[in-house]
C-alpha cells in the first residue's frame, strides 16, 4: 500500500513538476523572495512586448496580452524548465501571421477566430506528440536549417516594421522584395515625426540595454514616448496610436471550429508546433546546462507547452513559445522555480484590470521598435561564416533556407531546408567513408593508408574499413568500392580483411551484397575474414545463416588477431567464438 501511494506521488511529481517545491524544506522565503523579483522583473519588459507581438501576428493588443496569463500559467505546472519564459516571441508571430493571413485579413474577426483556432491545434498537436513520445522528430529539423530559417524570419519581421516605422501606408503584399521595393519607391511620404520616434527609440533602448541588461529599457522608451504623444498630441500629426484596449479579464470562449479550417491552417499548424518547440526545448536546454539544478524531459516540454495552447486558446490566448531574451533576463534577475512565471501572470493580469487606459496614446512606432531591437540579434552572421569554415554542406543548407523563406514564404523556407538537409544526408550516407587500412610501423595498429601513406603495403592481405551502416541506399557503393580494391592490386590478395567495428546495422539487402562479395571474392581465391562485429549485426548474420555459411574460423575481434592468422597461421578457438557470440533472447518486432 505504501509502495502504491509512493508510485502516486512520483507519477503526479513527474506530470506537474512545481509540486516538488512545496510542502519541503528546498522552497523557502529565500527563494521565493527571488522568484517574485524576477517575475516582476520579466513582467515590465513582457507587457510591452506582449502589445507589440501582437500586432505583428495580426491580432489586436490585448490578445497579446491575454497569452501571457493562463499559458505562463499551466507552464509554471506543468513546465520541467526553472527559468523558461513563454509569452508571444517575434518568430511566432510572424509564422501565424504569414500562414492565416492567406485565409482572412489581418485584425479582422474572422482572423482572430483562426488565429485562436490555430493555437488549439498547436496544442493538441504538441500534446499528441507528448502523449507518443514524439518529442524526438524535433531533431529532424537541422541546425542550419533552423539558423538559416530565423534569420529570414528575421529580415522579414524587420520589413513587417516598415510601415509603423516609416509611416507609409503599405499594402499586404505576399513577398518581402514587394515590399521594400513599394517603400523605396515612396520613401518621400515618410511621417517624419513617426519616423523618428521609431529610431530614437531603437537607439534608447540599445542604450539602456548596454547599460543595464535587466532594466526594463522597452516599458521605459514606451512610456516616454506615450506621454510625449499624448501632451504634444502627436496623433493629429500623422502618428499611429494603438487606441483602445478593452479592459478586463478574458472570458472562457470555445474557438470556432471546421475541419475546411483545420485542413487550411495545417501547414501553418505543422511549422508552428516544431519551430517553436525546437526554439523552447533549446532555450530550457540551455538553462538546464548552465544553472545544472533540473532536468528537462522533452516530452513533458511539449505536454506543457500543448497544454498552455489547448487551455489558453479557450481564454482567447494566441500561439505562445519561449523567450530567449526574457528567459535569460529570468535567470539573471534570480528566478529559480516557475514561480516566477506566476508572478509575471500576476503583473499582466493587473495592467489589465487597471493599466488599459494608458495605453490609448501607445505610438506604433514606439512598438515597431521594441520589435526591431528583438530581432536585430536573430540575424546569425556568425554562424554562416562558421559553417563555411567548418562544413560547406552544412553552409549551403543554411544559405538555400535563408533566401528559400525570404523568396517563397515561411512555411515553404524552411520546407525546403528540411528536404534539402534530406537529400544530402541520403547522398552522403549512400556514399559513405570506405578506407584502406595498413599497418604504422612499428605498432599494432592499423590506419588509413591515405593519411599514412608512408606505411607498407601488405601483398598477402588488404584491410578494408567501411565506416557506416549497410543498407539498401548504399549497399551497391560498398559492392563498386570492394570490387575497385581488389581491381587495383597489381598481385591478387590472398585474403580480403574487412573491418566491422564501424558498421553499426545491415539489413537485409546488405546482407544480399555481403553474400555477394563473399561470392566474388572465392572466386578469384581471396579469403574473406571478418573483424570487430558488433552485437547487433553478429545477431542479423547468425539469423541469416552468413555466419555459418562463413565459417566461425573466419571472424575474428580485432584486426590484429586477423593479420596474426594470415601471417603465422595461429587460431584460437576463443577467439572465434567470441566474435561470432548472439544474442538469444527475444527479439522486439522491428529487429
Amino acid at each position: 500500500m505504501i509502495n502504491q501511494n509512493f508510485r502516486k506521488v512520483k507519477t503526479l511529481h513527474k506530470i506537474i513538476p512545481i509540486i516538488q517545491f512545496f510542502g519541503t524544506k528546498e522552497y523557502n522565503k529565500s527563494i521565493l523572495k527571488k522568484d517574485i523579483i524576477a517575475g516582476v522583473t520579466v513582467g515590465v519588459i513582457l507587457i510591452p512586448q506582449a502589445i507589440a507581438y501582437a500586432l505583428l501576428m495580426g491580432v489586436p493588443p490585448i490578445y497579446g496580452l491575454y497569452a501571457c496569463l493562463v499559458p505562463l500559467v499551466l507552464y509554471a505546472f506543468f513546465g520541467t524548465s526553472r527559468q523558461l519564459s513563454i509569452g508571444p516571441v517575434a518568430v511566432t508571430a510572424i509564422l501565424v501571421m504569414s500562414g492565416v493571413s492567406q485565409l482572412a485579413d489581418p485584425f479582422t474577426d474572422r482572423f482572430v477566430e483562426l488565429v485562436l483556432f490555430a493555437s488549439l491545434l498547436i496544442g493538441m498537436l504538441q500534446i499528441l506528440m507528448s502523449i507518443l513520445q514524439m518529442g524526438f522528430l524535433v531533431n529532424l529539423i537541422s541546425q542550419p536549417v533552423i539558423s538559416g530559417f530565423i534569420s529570414a524570419a528575421a529580415i522579414i519581421i524587420i520589413v513587417s516594421q516598415f510601415e509603423e516605422g516609416f509611416g507609409i501606408e503599405i499594402p499586404n503584399f505576399k513577398y518581402t522584395h514587394q515590399t521594400i521595393g513599394y517603400t523605396i519607391g515612396h520613401i518621400f511620404e515618410t511621417n517624419w515625426i513617426t519616423f523618428g520616434i521609431c529610431l530614437l527609440s531603437i537607439v534608447m533602448i540599445l542604450l539602456l540595454k548596454k547599460w543595464k541588461r535587466a532594466f526594463p529599457g522597452s516599458l521605459t522608451v514606451l512610456v516616454l514616448a506615450t506621454v510625449a504623444t499624448y501632451f504634444l498630441k502627436l496623433n493629429e500629426k500623422g502618428v499611429a496610436i494603438i487606441e483602445e484596449v478593452p479592459k478586463g479579464l478574458p472570458s472562457f470562449m470555445i474557438p470556432e471550429m471546421s475541419y475546411e479550417n483545420m485542413v487550411a491552417l495545417l501547414p501553418s499548424v505543422l511549422t508552428v508546433t516544431f519551430i517553436g518547440y525546437v526554439g523552447s526545448i533549446g532555450i530550457a536546454k540551455s538553462m538546464e546546462m548552465k544553472n545544472r539544478d533540473h532536468i528537462i524531459r522533452p516530452n513533458q516540454e511539449l505536454f506543457a507547452l500543448g497544454m498552455a495552447k489547448v487551455i489558453g486558446a479557450f481564454f482567447q490566448a494566441v500561439p505562445s513559445s519561449g523567450s530567449y531574451s526574457r528567459t535569460a533576463i529570468n535567470d539573471e534577475a534570480g528566478g529559480k522555480t516557475t514561480v516566477s512565471s506566476m508572478i509575471t501572470a500576476i503583473m499582466v493580469l493587473l495592467s489589465l484590470l487597471f493599466l488599459t487606459s494608458f495605453f490609448y496614446y501607445i505610438p506604433k512606432a514606439a512598438l515597431a521598435a521594441i520589435i526591431l531591437v528583438s530581432v536585430f540579434g536573430l540575424i546569425n552572421y556568425g554562424e554562416a561564416k562558421y559553417l563555411f569554415k567548418l562544413r560547406r554542406r552544412d553552409f549551403i543548407v543554411m544559405i538555400i533556407t535563408f533566401f528559400g523563406t525570404l523568396i517563397f514564404g515561411v512555411e515553404n523556407g524552411i520546407f525546403i531546408g528540411v528536404i534539402l538537409s534530406f537529400v544530402f544526408l541520403q547522398y552522403y550516407s549512400a556514399r559513405p567513408h570506405i578506407a584502406e587500412l595498413v599497418n604504422i610501423p612499428g605498432t599494432s595498429y592499423y590506419r588509413n593508408i591515405n593519411r599514412f601513406p608512408d606505411a607498407i603495403q601488405s601483398e598477402i592481405y588488404l584491410i578494408i574499413r567501411f565506416d557506416n551502416q549497410l543498407y539498401f541506399g548504399n549497399a551497391g557503393y560498398f559492392k563498386d568500392a570492394i570490387q575497385a580494391y581488389v581491381s587495383r592490386r597489381e598481385k591478387l590478395p590472398k585474403f580480403l580483411i574487412l573491418d566491422n567495428t564501424n558498421m553499426h546495422d545491415i539489413d537485409s539487402t546488405g546482407l544480399h551484397v555481403l553474400e555477394d562479395i563473399h561470392q566474388y571474392l572465392e572466386g578469384l581465391g581471396i579469403k574473406l575474414l571478418i573483424v570487430g562485429t558488433i552485437g547487433p549485426v553478429r545477431d542479423f548474420l547468425k539469423r541469416s545463416g552468413f555466419t555459418d555459411k562463413l565459417g566461425i574460423s573466419n571472424y575474428y575481434l580485432t584486426i590484429s588477431d586477423a593479420v596474426d592468422y594470415v601471417e603465422n597461421k595461429i587460431e584460437h578457438k576463443s577467439i572465434h567464438e567470441a566474435a561470432v557470440q548472439f544474442n538469444k533472447k527475444r527479439r522486439s518486432f522491428l529487429d
